[in-house]
């Protein structure tokens, strides 16, 4: 059965960009299994266009829609919290006076409620950068490294993004108490 147009098309870009594309994802994720994955997403990408015969640079193409791709993919592991299931936070994370399964009362719900509308709110005020050096530094433990190569910045401006939502953080929250607050 002879081979379409499109299918010749896309076994030729695989066959020369495949492994510098696979490289490409790589340099660019924070997590290194998710490259083949967004490798294939290109190759999904270019069997949907209509006339790939009109493109006049597929190369540049295809990293443009590379490049687009490794950009959703760090935009959705900014925004998108990680789901930790209770029997997989180890023991010390946990406070020692607390019980996980005991029933909260409608006063200590609502003040936590409270509380964590408060937290959210400061929090969306900060630009996204800092943001997501703020949270993944403090509550997911990355070094100031990993939180660099995560956003492609160097660790100073990481630094200085703690810096910046730290004090905002404080300045807004202890304004609501009337004192210094602590971030957690």
């Amino acid at each position: 059965m002879p081979q379409s147009w499109k299918h010749r098309f896309l076994t030729t870009m695989a066959a020369l960009h495949g492994r510098p594309l696979l490289r490409f994802f790589v340099s660019r994720l924070p997590d290194a299994a998710e490259a083949p994955d967004m490798v294939q997403e290109v190759y999904l990408r270019l069997l949907r266009l209509n006339r790939p015969d009109l493109i006049q640079s597929p190369e540049a193409y295809l990293y443009t829609i590379a490049a687009n791709i490794a950009r959703e993919q760090r935009l959705k592991s900014v925004t998108r919290a990680p789901h930790i299931a209770l029997d997989d936070a180890p023991a010390e994370a946990l406070p020692a006076d607390a019980d996980p399964f005991a029933i909260a009362t409608p006063e200590s719900a609502a003040l936590s409620a409270d509380r964590l509308q408060r937290l959210q709110a400061v929090l969306m005020q900060l630009s996204p950068k800092a943001r997501a050096c703020l949270v993944w530094h403090r509550r997911d433990g990355l070094t100031y490294k990993e939180i660099g190569a995560r956003l492609g910045i160097s660790t100073n401006m990481v630094k200085k993004y703690l810096s910046q939502a730290m004090a905002h953080c404080h300045q807004r929250l202890g304004a609501e108490r009337g004192g210094p607050d602590r971030v957690a």
